[in-house]
């Protein structure tokens, strides 16, 4: 990877399962969070020290308690020392 990328999740919408993809150009220490539209964090899928690379993280729509989120538009974000980036995705309960 040479450069930072948060790539669209996929599936979009999603139900069950959903994967986000992104790429690090260097070694760095990694957040990436979920959070509903209000502003509040769901979880945190990834928050460690990282190589540099290209990863993927899957979400199965449940909060840090491992309760299941209801349906609606969910926000993600990356964040490192030097790059921040924020996609939006939909979770549909059938």
């Amino acid at each position: 990877a040479n450069e930072f990328t948060l790539k669209q999740n996929y599936p979009n919408p999603f139900n069950p399962t959903t994967t986000i993809a992104y790429s690090i150009p260097e070694n760095s220490k990694v957040k990436l969070t979920i959070y509903n539209l209000t502003g509040r964090r769901i979880t945190d899928l990834v928050q460690s020290q990282i190589s540099a690379g290209i990863y993927s993280v899957n979400w199965d729509g449940t909060n840090d308690t491992g309760h299941p989120v209801s349906s609606g538009l969910y926000l993600y974000t990356i964040e490192t020392d030097n790059f921040r980036a924020m996609k939006k995705m939909i979770y549909m309960i059938s």
